[in-house]
Order: C-alpha cells, then sequence, then structure tokens
C-alpha cells in the first residue's frame, strides 16, 4: 500500500511514492527535468503567470515516471505553491492564467485595503496586511478584467486547481488556504467580512472549505484510467509549500522551526497563540494542523540573500575551481566573527523582515592588512545565519519559545560552519532530516485518509541524518551577531 504525494512547484512537478508500513520513499519522479524549469509569463515587468493545465499536464508527466506502483496507492496529498489565484467557471474551467506567488500587481490593492480597513484591525484579524496575497490578486482582475470577473464560478489556489482535476471537478479548499489568501478571520472564525466588503467580492466565489486532513475528494474515473491511480483514492491532504515543508519535517508543536537555505532562505515556525508582529515584519498562517479550539499558527520569514549569496561568493571571491566543501573549510580557516568583518546579505530585493527597505548587500569592517577571501567567505555564511537569527528575535518577541530548528540534509544545511553559528547565536539544537515535499504530502494523506493516526505516527520513520547543538562557548558568535545587527540598522 503506496502513499502518493505532488508538489506543484513554480519550476516543475514533483511526485513520490512512499510505502505506508515502511515509510520509505519508494520512487519519485519530476517533470520537467531539473535544469529544464517551467516557463514564466511576464506580460508586463513585475507580473508572473502559468497556465494551470501546464501544472497538470507536467502532473501527468511525473506521475507516467512512477511506474506501475501507482495501482497500489491508498491516498493522495498535494503540497503547491502559495497565494496563487485561479478562476475558474462554473465547469471547473480556468479563465485566465494564474497569477502566482511572485507576481507583484496587486501590491496596490492590497496596501489600500490595509489603509481602509485600518492596519490594526487588519492585522488583529487577518494577521498580515493583506498586501500581494491572493484576495488582492482577485481586486485587479475584478478591476481590469471585469468580463473575466462576471464569469468566475469560483476562486482557488493551485493545490485547490489540482484537487479538482484529480476529482472531476470539485471544487474545495481548506482554512489554512484561505489564510494564506488573505481571505480568513482569525477573530471571529470565518471568511473575513472585511476583505469582502472592502473589495465587494460575493463569499460565493469562496469554495466549500474542508479540513486540511480529510477524505476531501475521491479520484474519479476518467483521472483513474489516464494516471493509473485506482478510481476512488481519497485525495485526503493539501497545503502550501512552506506549512508542507514545515509538515515534513514533523513541526508541528509549538517552538518549533522548519528552516530552507536554497537560493533564498525560509524560516516557518509554529505559534501556539493568535498573534502577530505590528510592524507585519513576518507573514502568519494558518498551519496545516490549525483546528478550533488547538490553535497552530505558521510564522513565515523569506529572506532573499541566502544560498544565491553563497553562491555568488563562490563565482566571484573564492579561488576558481574550488567546491563548496573546499569554500567551507577555507572560511572555517579564519576565527569566529572573521577579524571585525561583517557582510549584510540582502543583495536580492527588498526585505520584509525590513519593513520592505531594500538595504542590498554590503561589506563592514574590511582592514586590507588582514582580511583575505577566507574572511569574505566566512563572513558571508555568518552574515545569512544572522539573518535567520534576527527574524527569530522577532518570533521569540511574538511569543514563541524556539528550541529546535529542523532542515533538510540539503543546500546552507550542508555547511557546518552555517549551521554552528545559527546554533550558537539562536541557542536552538539544529536537526537535519532526509526528506522533501512530495514526501511530506504523500505522509498527510496518510494521516489525512486515517492510516496513521497522526503526525507523529506518520513521521515515526522519519530519518534524522545529523544533529547540530549550540557549542559551549557562544560568546564570539554573539557578539560578531551584535556587531551585524548595529550594522545593518545604523
Amino acid at each position: 500500500m503506496y502513499l502518493l504525494g505532488y508538489d506543484i512547484g513554480t519550476s516543475s512537478v514533483k511526485a513520490s511514492l512512499v510505502d505506508a508500513q515502511t515509510g520509505q520513499t519508494v520512487i519519485s519522479a519530476q517533470y520537467p527535468d531539473a535544469g529544464a524549469e517551467a516557463p514564466i509569463m511576464a506580460k508586463q515587468p513585475g507580473w508572473a503567470e502559468q497556465e494551470p493545465q501546464m501544472w497538470w499536464d507536467e502532473l501527468v508527466q511525473a506521475t507516467k515516471r512512477l511506474g506501475d506502483g501507482v495501482k497500489q496507492v491508498a491516498a493522495i496529498g498535494i503540497s503547491y505553491q502559495m497565494h496563487g489565484l485561479v478562476c475558474v467557471d462554473k465547469a471547473g474551467t480556468p479563465l485566465r492564467p494564474s497569477i502566482i506567488w511572485c507576481d507583484g500587481r496587486a501590491v496596490p490593492y492590497g496596501n489600500a485595503a490595509f489603509e481602509a480597513i485600518g492596519g490594526d484591525k487588519c492585522l488583529e484579524h487577518l494577521l498580515n496586511s493583506p498586501g500581494n496575497f491572493t484576495a488582492a490578486k482577485l481586486a485587479w482582475v475584478k478591476e481590469n478584467e471585469p468580463e473575466i470577473y462576471a464569469k468566475i464560478d469560483k476562486i482557488m489556489l493551485p493545490g485547490d486547481y489540482i484537487a479538482l482535476r484529480l476529482s472531476g471537478g470539485d471544487k474545495k479548499t481548506t482554512i489554512s488556504g484561505l489564510s494564506e489568501g488573505m481571505f480568513w478571520d482569525f477573530k471571529n472564525n470565518e471568511v473575513s467580512k472585511d476583505i469582502l466588503n472592502h473589495y465587494g467580492f460575493s463569499e460565493d466565489l469562496i469554495a466549500e472549505i474542508v479540513p486540511t486532513f480529510s477524505v476531501q475528494s475521491k479520484v474519479c474515473d476518467a483521472v483513474a484510467a489516464e494516471l493509473g491511480i485506482p478510481a476512488g483514492t481519497p485525495i485526503s491532504y493539501r497545503g502550501g509549500d512552506q506549512p508542507n515543508n514545515a509538515l515534513s519535517l514533523n513541526v508541528m508543536k509549538p517552538g518549533e522551526i522548519a528552516a530552507t537555505g536554497g537560493t533564498s532562505g525560509v524560516v516557518y515556525g509554529v505559534l501556539g497563540e493568535v498573534n502577530y508582529d505590528k510592524l507585519s515584519r513576518v507573514n502568519t498562517f494558518a498551519h496545516v494542523n490549525h483546528n478550533q479550539p488547538d490553535t497552530r499558527l505558521g510564522v513565515l520569514l523569506c529572506i532573499n540573500g541566502t544560498g544565491i549569496l553563497n553562491a555568488w561568493m563562490k563565482r566571484t571571491v573564492a579561488p576558481e575551481g574550488i567546491s563548496y566543501g573546499e569554500m567551507n573549510d577555507l572560511a572555517e580557516s579564519v576565527p569566529v566573527g572573521a577579524e571585525g568583518l561583517s557582510v549584510i546579505p540582502f543583495g536580492n530585493g527588498a526585505e520584509r523582515v525590513l519593513q520592505n527597505q531594500n538595504p542590498g548587500a554590503s561589506v563592514h569592517g574590511i582592514n586590507f592588512n588582514i582580511h583575505k577571501k577566507a574572511h569574505m567567505l566566512r563572513a558571508a555564511q555568518e552574515g545569512i545565519a544572522f539573518s535567520f537569527a534576527y527574524g527569530m528575535d522577532i518570533m521569540s518577541k511574538m511569543g514563541m519559545e524556539i528550541k529546535t530548528i529542523k532542515a533538510g540534509h540539503a543546500n546552507l544545511f550542508l555547511s557546518p560552519l552555517f549551521r554552528r553559528t545559527l546554533a550558537a547565536v539562536t541557542g536552538a539544537t539544529i536537526e537535519l532530516y532526509e526528506t522533501d515535499g512530495s514526501v511530506g504530502a504523500a505522509y498527510g494523506a496518510g494521516i489525512g485518509a486515517g492510516i496513521y493516526k497522526d503526525s507523529d505516527d506518520a513521521f515515526k520513520t522519519l530519518k534524522l541524518i545529523k544533529t547540530e547543538e549550540p557549542v559551549a562557548d557562544t560568546e564570539a558568535y554573539k557578539a560578531a551577531y551584535k556587531l551585524w545587527v548595529e550594522r545593518l540598522e545604523k
């Protein structure tokens, strides 16, 4: 008996089969292949769109690569790129390309709603500014494409649309999904009337709300024939990519943190009470296990200048031909704090954690008689770790007691220097696991279908690869962090 997880990403769709009994990943596949990313349409600067049909076509190809194992699938889970808008008509057909997460056209609509509804009220009820989220994107469609808006039967997130296709037409969503679109009122525990009234949306546009972990729909006969999955297989979980990444690491309890350090960095922490940052420097959504009366909120911090900075250092500063492992060794050859050298890593756009200021990347404290390539390499990795810690300080002030940081055994978390620095300045233990989004979605399907009794049961076989405890002497790390913060805020 297998569990099937789909990860509907921006660049590809990944699918994984997990053995429900052993918890082992049997096979994984993706389409398109690595290095051949799916296209993003940008008809105007700042726009970003994708065709929902493309996601389905990629899913079909990825599923075919899984082989005959799909005939033994007992439940399906879906992870998806967050905040996208899919507008469908009564037949479930998309009326226009999806406006995806990185499209910036709706910012003025979200900002106007924040001002009109009131900043305090938005933060108290939505836990965020309406900003550039799904509701604001729908407002753009309403104003600029009224003929399309008039035909909309339901609005959906990318994962909702994939579930619609698998089921043959069921239009459903979740509280977690609605919260990421700024449609959920946490104070009144209902679809936000403030958002609906401000934008003039009918509540009829909202799809049926189902629990995140539940038998939400079932695979229809036509899709069963196309994909080889048994007809009637339950679709029993869906979650946005960052909440799902947390699920894949079994980050479900207050105080636990899931982190990634790819091109950009993400810190996603679980909060056990309804709260928000008054300066809106982090985003807060309903976590996948949010369920009254058990409050479980996901606090999301995104850092743009992480892996991309490390890659830039490798290309530009490190000796030519050096590997990442050798680069880490070179960085380790100089003391903690890089002898007074600091790198501010925000060189890939404005940062929400800095209240959308764009300080760029910069180097501070260079001494021509002391500092060498090794110092630059160390200061860069320390600067990335410090930016993570800076965001976690905000989370701590929201009431989150951070004890454990869980991450996949990949990207920047492969660097002992980065891990050691992050553990030292946060005081948290770092745990590295072998997992990914599609595998997490498969486990989520098992929970939703009742195959597992809870997440602890589902993830009992999750493989811990490595643990990084805070070093005994953290003074040098904390002094370097303090200096970095002073230079950032100067």
